[in-house]
């Protein structure tokens, strides 16, 4: 009775192993959205993966991290560069995290099931692959350990979770 009661504590403490956020982006493209995200990640000490298979938009992500703030620049890398490994901010085309972050975005709305390896994934998705999102959503919805949110942004651009 005892190693069950133990096994039921045990199993509540490790319940939530991923948080999913989604992000649904009907007023301004990933490229405008993930410098913020990516600012609070820094601020709290944790590293990102921003991933994409859009080679364009990985450029115009790079130059939004850079300009993201007049006085400042978000530190990041694309993969296979120059210190790649050793910046908070890593950019790349496949799920490879050699910054060794803990957080993933995934930037181009395709959802990658090597997202469920990190603590954290951001998916963000235009209106035109809602119905993708919708089968992300339903299918992760059936899976143990995973905590799903919903975002989208009000009249004002404030991002508020709901339905």
């Amino acid at each position: 009775m005892r190693l069950a009661l133990a096994c039921a504590c045990l199993t509540s403490l490790w319940l939530i192993i991923l948080r999913a956020d989604f992000y649904h982006l009907t007023r301004a493209p990933a490229e405008q959205v993930l410098p913020a995200i990516a600012e609070k990640l820094l601020d709290s000490g944790a590293r990102l993966i921003i991933v994409s298979g859009d080679a364009d938009q990985l450029d115009r992500v790079d130059r939004t991290l850079w300009e993201f703030k007049p006085a400042s620049f978000l530190p990041h890398a694309k993969t296979g560069g120059e210190g790649a490994a050793d910046q908070p901010i890593l950019l790349a085309a496949a799920v490879d995290p050699a910054n060794r972050a803990r957080n993933i975005a995934l930037a181009d709305g395709v959802w990658r099931d090597e997202a469920l390896d990190f603590d954290r994934a951001y998916y963000l998705f235009s209106p035109d692959v809602i119905d993708d999102a919708r089968n992300a959503w339903r299918n992760l919805g059936d899976r143990e350990g995973i905590e799903r949110h919903y975002w989208k942004q009000d009249e004002d651009g404030k991002w508020r979770e709901g339905p």
